[in-house]
């Protein structure tokens, strides 16, 4: 019988935030300055079919939102919406969509209240290293998360830059 053979060691980090991330507004600066200013040395590149691919390109990424409904009277919460979004822009649009909807309120038995507090907020960003190798630095409210990578340069490039950014210590 064949054995598996391991062919590489792929790592992750994980960063605890000590204050989590305050909007998406703030959350949406910091993920497009590592987009932007491409902190991490990562380098473009050209696939075999043509494409020209960026040094730092978003992965995936979503927004929750979370209404809740409080009964005015009793000013206890009465029911809860959550919102999940694939973008900021759809992420705003269903707030204010939710919020401006009395058939929904009416029916819930309560005036709609944004939850800021309850919000998350993810986006994971693809990096191609000039080694040749793709690593992952996702983002969340709470947390920075690198995966895949197999240099510990890497690991030590991000977790430099992070330290100098105080949104992330």
């Amino acid at each position: 019988m064949a054995d598996f053979v391991q062919k590489t060691v792929n790592k992750t980090a994980v960063r605890d935030l000590t204050v989590p991330i305050a909007s998406v507004t703030s959350f949406n600066a910091l993920v497009q300055a590592v987009i932007d200013d491409n902190p991490f040395g990562c380098v473009g590149y050209t696939t075999k079919a043509g494409e020209t691919i960026a040094a730092v390109v978003r992965n995936r990424e979503h927004y929750t939102a979370k209404v809740n409904f409080v009964d005015e009277t009793t000013g206890k919460r009465v029911g809860t919406v959550s919102l999940q979004s694939p973008s900021i822009a759809a992420f705003n649009a269903n707030i204010a969509e939710v919020l401006a909807n009395t058939a929904l309120a009416t029916a819930m038995g309560g005036v709609a209240e944004r939850n800021p507090a309850g919000e998350s907020y993810y986006c994971q960003l693809r990096c191609h290293d000039p080694s040749g190798d793709d690593y992952y630095v996702t983002f969340t409210r709470k947390t920075v998360r690198i995966s895949s990578y197999q240099d510990d340069a890497i690991r030590a490039a991000v977790e430099d830059w992070a330290d100098a950014v105080p949104a992330l210590r």
